[in-house]
């Protein structure tokens, strides 16, 4: 078997193919993917993917294409790094990190980079594929490498990648250079990115397409031309192009002959009144009109002008072409200003050429040298493009540019008639002949596209004898051909007629050169013409070149010629490198033919202009030496002035580039072998009389001059010792030593009076450091450096600061260090001590900063290439000794400098922090154990070092800012973060030994922790952020460092003992801070210390609860700002309880761990929420977790406060109004009405308690009034008028009494919608902390059903799976890691009935009461016990009832509140059957009332339930119940059902009884055309009279008129009713209103009901408003026994509570609103007052309440007496005796025992109404019971349609009254108020407190209780007519049923914000 073995030099390779891996340790291999390979055997590799390092594994050879790579550590930890071009590595790297991120690109959505990113890819590897073949040139590979970068850095930068390093295209390692220089490649990158250098020159592209127009037909001549119109002269010479017949191009196929480049414009020219003038001339007949004839000839003749101002193109997009308008002249005389005239807009000169004529013309403005256009636009060169050059030379004349061109303008001419009777068309035709008289050929152009011709022809003026034609020629003759040519201008009259012949009238000349060599001057000359009509005559130029040309040169006596008229005005102009038109540089050159003239030519030398001495500059410099070799003694004084003069003009911007000139003359051509002697002789003698010179203008040039004069003195002494063989070189030492000391001698002079020293020292400082490299090459190193040091070391050291020459001399040391001298180590050390001084005094008086980084820079670049040198060593000491606390100084001033107002100057600053601070990480690398040991041996005194480590601790904070360096600077901050741990790591040993103990220092301890926390807490270190092989990348290279600062920290911590007490409970936030970087070592290594400091804190106090307040409050903001996860939470708990295990204080350190884990669990389930889009559930009941665990567990009041207007915020954005009038209610109710100050908070101002209190009342009441919520703004308009009026701010109690006057008109008059409300468990771990294995009751949306509901759900939760049954799910469901939803909906169950039962209460009123301030909810579900009786189901139909009470009531703070309790109960078959007629009975009761009061204007309603109630009854219905309760067999076995039973029969009684005077009201009310029915119905009547066996009333049922739920509506209205006292006297109670009752914000639910809830639907309902009696529909008239009675678990199929009295109404009586609506949707809603508990409910005196709306049957007969109305009658009066009486209340035999069986409970429970859905108004019950204050709106559910009320799958109403559990006898009624208190007690909460508006006491609206929390009398009932069967029994009725107490809120904490 054949063994593994290492491989040697198989290390690297890329796989080809994919492999799967399937094989036994096999590793999975894409293509692509480069491997390190460790082994192989027999045909196999082992070794890992370099991406994932981690899996190792096997994989085939043949699918590995092997690479060669060098090894780094080899062995167990080597690094493979492969052996290629480091761009060629660049590029692949950088290729996969972009490929990952152009996917998310595309996910994004980011189409536009998405598609340029994949261009720039491919582009990339195209490339990379052409440098891997190999076979570029060397120039071609370097291009291609500048591509590659160029793409790889946009790339980078369009990703938000790092900015690379780089030099010569490879990437920068940076431990292999300079920190300092890694900061400039940085800069000059990161500058080069930015802002690229400005250009100073600029070229225009022109490119002529076509003219367009329609009236061509002949050639055209187009002329471009730049303008002038400030100086009215053109700029640059003419670009000519010939056009066809149709205006286009004459020659397409020659792009050079259409295309120009304007070169050489500078910056200056881009201005405004810059124009690219156009000129076309046409060629043909004279007349633009003409017919064609016989005459041949083509004449010239002007056609149009068009102009554009180049600063146009400076913002026109280039690629566009320009249409230019072609414009002619009115009169031809006035063609050559013709542009003047358009740009001034002469406009009577010149007109439209035509209206569709134009110049089609593509411009273009380039920027950048013109050999960087060659190769940018290398295209536009290649195919060809002519140069169009600048008239004379460009700003910069560049030295070897060899120019010749002499322009000449024909300006214009004076002609005579010649004999003519009109004037002549004058033509001119132009030659260039030379000496010979000979034509020059080719040297005629009219510039740059057509090629130079012969001759050149003028146009033609018509009959103008004083033309001017503004025409510019070019004639480019050689140098050699100047001398003796001429130009010769022909002039010719042009006929029109006959042939057309050109007749020769005259000519005229001028000759190029004058005798003595200058050539023709610049500027206008007047021609002479002369007369000549034979061309033979011109044929010999000898005899005509002996006349005068010009007038200006005639002799005086030649007065013949002069007087003639006729004359030719020509200008020249000259632009020659060779030529020159200047006699005294002519003179001087010529120096031995004239040597009397001499003197006087060198001093003219000066006034000759400069462009004439750099033409001539080595003539000018031969001559110069010449006469100084020759005549020393006589002129080296002047010979030295003009030497000079020569080297200051080179230092001229425009001929600065000659300076190379002069040097390849000295080096090549100077031959001044003696010059020395008088160079450092007239040098010397200046110096020496600097200091008594008057004027130092002079000598301060000739110092300027210093470096160019030590150069020839070096060179000739060099040709000298060449020559000689080295003689005389103790005589040139001796004369230069002195002259140094001259030199020394007059720079250590100071300021005198008078004469300003000082700037010829800084004059000289500024030249000397160039002298550097000229004396190295005749002295040695340490000669030279000796020179300098003396030389520097003696210039003045006390100056005045704002003296030029201090920063001279700083610019001196500078040029110093860059020198060539500085660099040598000998040299250096000679020099260093010197440059130190200087550079420290500066640095001191922080004068000069930037040229003091310079210096830093340049002196610790040189350090790193010496680093090995025992020399380098001595030099950092010296460093650090000299600057290090200086630089340490002037970087805290700099960086902390406040920053001026101009944006101009901040990268000034910039740039020096930045220059200064890598200089001080280049000092710190450099540093080692030996110099920091010296550095903390100089600190005499611990005060020193204290100093020294709060500033370097303080710069090192400013170094590891985010501004610091550019955001892509990783690799700098990680250098900077390198040097940073490692100087940390050094310094905090002297931290330890020096400042610990009795030593210790607070503030350097302080600053060293804070360091450390802000660097572990770097973005640029967290490497969960980066990519994998980023992250490999610093991993290998520097490790973690958050770990290495960690360990360090807490080694540190240990060290403190019981100084750590200083640091509790500062360093707990920053402690925290770390540990919730998400670093597995890091928070093992840091959590620990809060043990420690939980340890400290209960020696010293006992408790740790400053850790616990420091702890909570910095997680909040931590946590908020996206730190911590829940691995950390985990950490947190295991790490601090297995740390406190052992300790004394171990229960309330669990305590503390406990508390803030869950403020952490909180805290990141808020977090997440929050990342959500949408406000949602989630992100609301989130922040009501958070802020009640603030308030409850916590007490922190700021951040309760701060999280009530977070959750303000998500209410208003949700459009929850009222629940944000809640959420705000909660810090209006810890504010007092006082005058206390408050400080500024959140968005508050500072302002007076009641100014703040007064704000929030008023923005609450305006959400009130937008989430209708108008009843609870009424409340706050009162509280607030109240305030106004103790004021007496009568205008703003004015405005609160209009605004709660509007609140009553909208109660009225708009309506609202009744909300669902469902109930919704979340079950499973995998929900949030705060919802998981939790019930909720919700409050939905306006129209949202239980469907719509149900989906809201399971979007907000997208993993979460709906449950389908409403059973309670079991211990496996809660304990899963899964998301369970279970919904359905429930019934609100009111807990006061004042309003709902009061007489004549508006239905809009009533709407508000039924669904607002609900604790408690209902869900009911039939179900069979037993067997099923199939012939009658009634007997084992019970209903399980489940009653849910919240924390808090709804509405609230939040749209859903968790469950607080869970009651079941069971409801018997004979109970559930006299909730059912007890409901029906109601209801027909509140039809019939309506009906009697006319408060129904359409009597359907009350049709429709007599018919189905009638029917029901005549098919069987209660004849089921007569066969279920009433036989033999059910009294014998339920003997104890006996009551109930007894009840039954009288509800059927009274049920008849109802019926038989329904149908005498409906007989009353029936329109005829029901008359049908209504005797139908009364038929039925008696057939059900018959089948119950009712022949007659029973006795105790006809002496009972029967009493009606709402009664008169007017007794009511306006009656309060009053509660009795015990001892007699009537108690006013005050009203407590809705809103008083606490509406603390908990969580919401949502009901499910059975399919039988759906099926009776239409036929029961809940509602008593009169106008919904209306909006019933008939329903079929069937038996409920026909029902499906089965419970269905579908959790869809319960029905919405709004379904309660919802029916619809007919269109006419519909609110306009509703027409759309289903019934369901019907607007209404409810408050209702808290029940008070027992304890706090008084027992009144046994007085009856004459305005209870309802018989009690415990109250007396003559208390029972309602007010009589004239709306109510009774069944057993006669209608006489109704007048104005109130019919008795028939009296209801109450009936003993439970009506329920109560079967699970944690308390006592009150019924609710059922969720089925109904369609009509609920009924009170029976109002003979006592009990019945809540049963209203208890919202009954009711039988099937509209029948007898008796349904075998209806879930009745029970109201509170009815009890369900046996309670005692004593009648115990629920009071709103106490006997001894105004004050309205609220219920008890736990925690949170209430949030609701109570407490508002008003001492000046005291109002009665409401009568449903009034207490009956408790006496005993009255006598009732005895029945067959049935015993009463009076004791036994039940009481209603204790309310579970409500704890106690916690007392109100005024607050302080």
């Amino acid at each position: 078997m054949s063994m593994w073995i290492p491989t040697e030099h198989e290390k690297y390779g890329v796989v080809l193919a994919g492999f799967r891996g399937t094989v036994q340790h096999g590793l999975p291999l894409e293509i692509g993917d480069t491997v390190q390979i460790l082994e192989k055997c027999e045909g196999w590799y082992r070794g890992f993917v370099l991406k994932n390092p981690n899996a190792k594994g096997i994989f085939p050879c043949c699918y590995i294409h092997l690479k060669n790579a060098h090894i780094k550590n080899k062995g167990q930890f080597e690094t493979v790094v492969p052996s290629e071009d480091s761009v060629i590595t660049e590029m692949t790297s950088t290729l996969r990190d972009w490929g990952a991120m152009w996917k998310q690109l595309f996910v994004k959505n980011e189409g536009d980079l998405f598609n340029r990113l994949w261009h720039v890819m491919n582009e990339i590897l195209d490339l990379r594929r052409q440098v891997l073949v190999g076979h570029l040139t060397h120039d071609r590979m370097r291009d291609v490498k500048q591509h590659i970068t160029a793409r790889l850095d946009w790339g980078n930068e369009q990703l938000g990648l790092d900015l690379v390093p780089r030099r010569e295209f490879s990437m920068v390692d940076p431990d292999d250079i300079s920190v300092t220089e890694l900061y400039r490649l940085m800069e000059h990158r990161h500058r080069k990115k930015e802002t690229p250098a400005p250009v100073s020159t600029h070229h225009l592209f022109v490119h002529l397409k076509s003219l367009m127009s329609s009236n061509l037909g002949e050639e055209l001549e187009v002329f471009f031309f730049i303008y002038d119109s400030r100086e009215n002269r053109p700029l640059s010479e003419r670009f000519f192009v010939k056009l066809n017949k149709n205006g286009l191009p004459k020659f397409p196929e020659k792009t050079e002959r259409q295309c120009t480049l304007f070169v050489d414009l500078g910056s200056s020219d881009l201005r405004k009144d810059v124009y690219i003038v156009v000129h076309i001339i046409r060629i043909g007949r004279m007349g633009a009109g003409e017919k064609k004839n016989l005459c041949n000839v083509q004449y010239r003749r002007p056609f149009g002008c068009a102009v554009v101002s180049i600063a146009d193109l400076l913002t026109a997009d280039s690629k566009d072409d320009h249409l230019l308008k072609v414009y002619a002249c009115n009169t031809e005389s006035d063609w050559s200003q013709i542009h003047d005239n358009i740009i001034k807009k002469v406009n009577s000169r010149y007109n439209l050429s035509g209206s569709n004529t134009g110049l089609a013309v593509a411009l273009q403005l380039l920027h950048g040298d013109i050999e960087q256009l060659r190769r940018e636009y290398m295209v536009l060169f290649t195919r060809g493009v002519s140069i169009t050059k600048k008239l004379g030379f460009s700003d910069v004349i560049m030295p070897g540019e060899m120019r010749n061109d002499l322009y000449m303008t024909l300006e214009k001419g004076e002609f005579e008639k010649g004999g003519k009777s009109v004037a002549r068309n004058v033509e001119i035709t132009i030659y260039a002949l030379d000496a010979d008289g000979q034509i020059l050929k080719g040297f005629v152009a009219v510039g740059s596209g057509e090629p130079g011709g012969d001759e050149y022809h003028t146009f033609v003026l018509y009959h103008n004898n004083s033309p001017r034609w503004a025409e510019q020629i070019k004639l480019p003759i050689p140098v050699d051909m100047f001398r003796g040519s001429h130009v010769r201008f022909e002039f010719r009259h042009c006929s029109t007629k006959d042939k057309g012949e050109k007749k020769l009238f005259g000519f005229s000349f001028v000759p190029l050169m004058q005798e003595d060599g200058r050539t023709l001057p610049d500027g206008t000359h007047e021609l002479i013409v002369h007369k000549c009509e034979e061309n033979a005559n011109l044929q010999d130029c000898s005899r005509y070149l002996k006349l005068p040309f010009s007038k200006s040169n005639l002799p005086g006596n030649n007065q013949t010629v002069k007087g003639t008229k006729e004359s030719l005005w020509i200008t020249s102009f000259l632009c020659s490198t060779k030529l020159t038109q200047n006699g005294d540089m002519l003179d001087l050159l010529k120096w031995r033919a004239h040597p009397e003239r001499i003197s006087d030519s060198l001093s003219k030398l000066k006034e000759i202009d400069g462009s004439e001495i750099v033409k001539f500059l080595q003539d000018t410099l031969d001559t110069l030496f010449g006469i100084l070799d020759e005549s020393s003694q006589r002129y080296a004084l002047k010979v030295f002035d003009c030497l000079v003069h020569i080297i200051n003009l080179l230092q001229d911007s425009k001929f600065q580039h000659f300076k190379p000139v002069m040097d390849t003359y000295i080096e090549s051509h100077f031959a001044g072998a003696l010059s020395y002697r008088d160079l450092i002789k007239v040098l010397k003698w200046y110096v020496d009389r600097i200091i008594d010179a008057d004027r130092q203008e002079h000598i301060q040039q000739v110092l300027k001059a210093t470096e160019y004069i030590f150069k020839y003195i070096v060179q000739s002494r060099r040709l000298f010792a060449l020559a000689t063989g080295g003689q005389n070189e103790e005589e040139f030492r001796c004369c230069m030593h002195e002259l140094f000391m001259s030199i020394r001698f007059f720079l250590s002079q100071e300021n005198k009076s008078m004469r300003p020293i000082t700037h010829t020292q800084a004059v000289f400082l500024q030249s000397f450091p160039a002298v550097y490299n000229e004396l190295l090459k005749l002295f040695t190193v340490r000669e030279v450096a000796t020179f300098v040091r003396e030389t520097l070391g003696s210039l003045p050291t006390a100056s005045q600061p704002d003296c030029p020459l201090e920063a001279v001399k700083l610019h001196c040391i500078a040029k110093t260090v860059d020198s060539q001298l500085y660099t040598n180590p000998d040299s250096r050390c000679v020099l260093l001590p010197v440059v130190l001084r200087l550079l420290q005094a500066h640095m001191q008086e922080q004068r000069d900063l930037v040229m003091c980084a310079h210096i830093l820079t340049c002196m610790l670049s040189l350090l790193k290439k010496d680093d090995t040198d025992s020399s380098s060593s001595e030099e950092v000491d010296l460093i650090v000794e000299s600057v290090l606390a200086v630089l340490l100084r002037t970087i805290l001033e700099v960086a902390n400098r406040p920053q001026p107002a101009g944006p101009t100057l901040r990268p000034q600053v910039q740039d020096v922090t930045g220059e200064f601070v890598s200089c001080l990480l280049a000092l710190l690398r450099h540093m080692k154990d030996k110099h920091y040991q010296q550095l903390l041996q100089r600190f005499t005194s611990k005060e020193d070092l204290r100093d020294f480590l709060l500033h370097i601790f303080t710069v090192f904070r400013i170094l590891i800012r985010p501004e610091m360096f550019p955001k892509d600077w990783t690799v700098m901050r990680l250098v900077t973060n390198n040097i940073i741990i490692t100087t940390v790591l050094y310094l905090s040993d002297a931290l330890r030994k020096n400042f610990l103990s009795e030593k210790f220092d607070y503030k350097v301890w302080d600053s060293y922790f804070c360091l450390s926390v802000i660097f572990i807490n770097q973005t640029c270190l967290q490497l969960e952020t980066f990519s994998a092989s980023k992250k490999k990348k610093i991993l290998e290279k520097y490790g973690d460092m958050r770990v290495m600062m960690g360990c360090e920290i807490f080694s540190m911590w240990q060290n403190l003992g019981e100084h750590k007490l200083n640091f509790i409970p500062a360093m707990i936030g920053p402690f925290l801070e770390v540990t919730l970087v998400p670093q597995p070592d890091l928070r093992n290594v840091m959590i620990p210390i809060f043990h420690d400091m939980m340890d400290w804190e209960q020696r010293r106090s006992g408790n740790f609860k400053q850790v616990e307040a420091k702890l909570i409050d910095k997680l909040d903001s931590l946590m908020s700002e996206g730190k911590g996860d829940e691995t950390y939470r985990e950490l947190f708990n295991s790490i601090l309880l297995k740390k406190i295990e052992r300790e004394t204080w171990r229960e309330s350190g669990i305590s503390l761990i406990a508390t803030v884990t869950r403020l952490m669990e909180r805290l990141l389930d808020y977090r997440d929420c929050m990342k959500l889009g949408e406000v949602d559930g989630k992100k609301i009941g989130c922040t009501v977790s958070l802020l009640n665990f603030y308030k409850t567990e916590l007490n922190k009041e700021e951040m309760y406060i701060r999280y009530i207007h977070k959750l303000y915020d998500l209410h208003l954005k949700a459009q929850n109004y009222t629940e944000a009038s809640y959420t705000l209610l909660l810090y209006d109710e810890l504010l007092e009405w006082s005058e206390r100050p408050l400080r500024e908070f959140l968005s508050y101002p500072m302002q007076s308690e009641w100014q703040r209190k007064e704000y929030l009342h008023l923005t609450i009441i305006q959400n009130f009034d937008r989430g209708k919520c108008w009843e609870n703004g009424i409340l706050l308009c009162r509280e607030l008028a109240d305030q106004y009026e103790s004021y007496y701010d009568y205008r703003n109690l004015s405005k609160m009494r209009m605004m709660e006057a509007s609140f009553y008109d909208k109660i009225m008059d708009q309506q609202r919608l009744e909300p669902e409300f469902f109930r919704v468990g979340f079950y499973g771990k995998k929900f949030p902390f705060f919802l998981r294995n939790k019930e909720f009751v919700c409050r939905g949306h306006d129209y949202e059903r239980l469907e719509a509901f149900q989906q809201r759900m399971l979007n907000e939760f997208p993993h979460a799976i709906a449950m389908q049954h409403a059973n309670q799910p079991d211990q496996t469901i809660y304990q899963a890691e899964a998301q369970y939803l279970q919904i359905y909906a429930v019934t609100p169950i009111p807990d006061s009935q004042d309003v709902l039962q009061r007489d004549g209460v508006p239905d809009n009123i009533k709407s508000f009461y039924k669904v607002n301030h609900i604790w408690r909810f209902r869900y009911d579900r039939p179900f069979h016990k037993g067997t099923k009786d199939k012939e009658n189901e009634f007997k084992s139909l019970w209903v399980e009832r489940t009653t849910l009470t919240l924390v808090q009531s709804l509405p609230g703070i939040s749209r859903w509140f968790e469950v607080e309790r869970r009651e079941l109960v069971e409801v018997s078959p004979l109970e559930n059957a006299i909730e059912v007629i007890e409901n029906k009975n109601l209801q027909l009761r509140t039809l019939i009332t309506q009906c009697q009061t006319r408060q129904m204007q359409n009597i359907n309603p009350l049709t429709m339930c007599l018919n189905g109630v009638i029917d029901a009854a005549v098919n069987g219905g209660l004849a089921r119940y007569q066969e279920a309760f009433f036989v033999k067999d059910y009294i014998m076995n339920h003997p104890e059902d006996g009551d109930k039973i007894g009840r039954l029969r009288e509800l059927m009684f009274e049920q008849a009884h109802i019926l038989e005077f329904g149908l005498t009201v409906h007989e009353k009310f029936v329109p005829q055309d029901m008359r049908p029915l209504h005797k139908k119905l009364v038929d039925q009547f008696h057939l059900m009279k018959s089948s119950l066996g009712i022949q007659e009333f029973p006795a105790y049922v006809r002496a009972s008129p029967i009493h009606f739920t709402n009664g008169s509506p007017r007794v009511g209205r306006n009656s309060a009713p009053n509660i009795m006292s015990p001892d007699g006297g009537a108690r006013v109670v005050s009203r407590r209103s809705p809103l008083s009752y606490p509406a603390v914000n908990r969580y919401s639910s949502s009901s499910l009901s059975s399919q039988a809830s759906n099926e009776v639907s239409n036929i029961t309902g809940h509602s008593e408003s009169s106008d919904e009696v209306f909006n019933m529909q008939p329903s079929p008239s069937t038996s409920s026994l026909s029902s499906n009675h089965s419970a269905s678990p579908n959790v869809s199929s319960s029905a919405p509570s709004s379904a309660r009295g919802s029916p619809q109404l007919s269109d006419k009586h519909k609110h306009p609103r509703e027409n759309c609506l289903s019934p369901r949707d019907r607007p209404c809603s409810a408050v209702y007052p808290n029940p008070m508990e027992p304890t706090q409910r008084p027992v009144p005196h046994p007085a009856g309440d004459s305005s209870l709306p309802r018989s009690d049957p415990n109250i007396s007969s003559p208390d029972k007496v309602v007010k009589p109305a004239p709306s109510s009658w009774s069944l057993d009066m006669p209608l006489s005796e109704f007048n104005g009486k109130c019919p008795p209340v028939p009296p209801r035999p109450p009936y003993s025992g439970s009506p329920a069986r109560t079967t699970r409970s944690q308390s006592p429970v009150s019924t609710s109404r059922s969720p089925q859905k109904t369609s009509v108004p609920p009924f009170t019950p029976s109002p003979t019971e006592c009990q019945s204050t809540g049963l209203v709106s208890n919202s009954p559910v009711l039988s099937g349609s509209y029948s007898s009320g008796i349904s075998s799958l209806s879930r009745c109403s029970v109201s509170e009254a009815s009890g369900t559990e046996n309670t005692p006898t004593d009648h115990v009624l629920p009071n709103s108020a106490s006997s001894g208190s105004d004050e309205l007690i609220r219920r008890e909460n736990k925690t949170p407190p209430p949030y609701s508006i109570h407490e508002r006491n008003n001492p000046r609206r005291q109002v009665p209780l409401p009568p449903s929390l009034s207490l009956p009398p408790n006496v005993d009932a009255p006598p009732i007519p005895p029945k067959p069967h049935q015993i009463r029994r009076q004791d036994t009725e039940p009481r209603r049923p204790e309310q579970f107490p409500r704890p106690r809120p916690i007392p109100r904490k005024v607050s302080q914000l």
